[in-house]
């Protein structure tokens, strides 16, 4: 039996009710349900929940699915707000034990104090800046992905309690052209693609 945590990032705040990276998540639960053997969890970051529980889900997860939007280009407030209370109270319970230094030797093996090793993460975000600004020369991203670029140190705060990253998935464009049903076809795509090398490792 493989567990999947998916935390939905979503949240009703200004001109943003949430709807769309619900949709995602339900996108991505659909698709998970066509494999057997797989017990899945949910974390709405916008309702209440208890840090010590959601540290025990990610101990209990061996696969955690990220859904957010970007928000001036950073993780929104209640996602952050999320990762910053579980994440600490995940000390020496699960997510990590320390940075991994020594004081003997404190410059070296900075991020090696994780005790989530064996388990992976995929991120999906949604964005209003359109593809093209990643990828055109003379573009706002300065033809830098958004994994190496705006979510860079998102990808090292996992690699920091030792979980393996998954292909990604962005939603680019998503306020002025968004296409629900193409999109959402293309992820579940895309998550069917990921997930059938990982629960089915004979069909590849």
């Amino acid at each position: 039996m493989k567990k999947v945590l998916i935390i939905n990032g979503g949240q009703n705040f200004g001109h943003s009710g949430g709807k769309y990276n619900q949709t995602i998540a339900e996108n991505t639960l659909q698709v998970l349900k066509e494999f057997e053997n797989v017990e899945i969890k949910i974390t709405n970051v916008s309702e209440h929940y208890d840090k010590n529980e959601e540290v025990q889900k990610f101990v209990w997860a061996d696969y955690i699915i990220y859904h957010t939007p970007i928000w001036w280009f950073q993780l929104p407030n209640g996602l952050k707000k999320y990762i910053d209370e579980v994440f600490t109270a995940g000390h020496a319970k699960g997510i990590y034990m320390s940075d991994g230094r020594s004081a003997e030797n404190p410059e070296i093996n900075y991020g090696t104090g994780g005790m989530l090793g064996g388990r992976k993460y995929m991120l999906t975000t949604s964005w209003n800046a359109p593809s093209t600004a990643f990828t055109l020369p003379g573009e706002f991203f300065n033809e830098t992905s958004v994994d190496d670029g705006a979510l860079f140190g998102f990808h090292r705060m996992n690699a920091f309690v030792s979980l393996e990253k998954m292909e990604s998935f962005h939603f680019h464009d998503v306020e002025k052209n968004a296409n629900v049903e193409r999109d959402m076809k293309r992820y579940r795509e895309h998550v069917r693609n990921v997930f059938e090398k990982e629960l089915k490792p004979e069909l590849v």
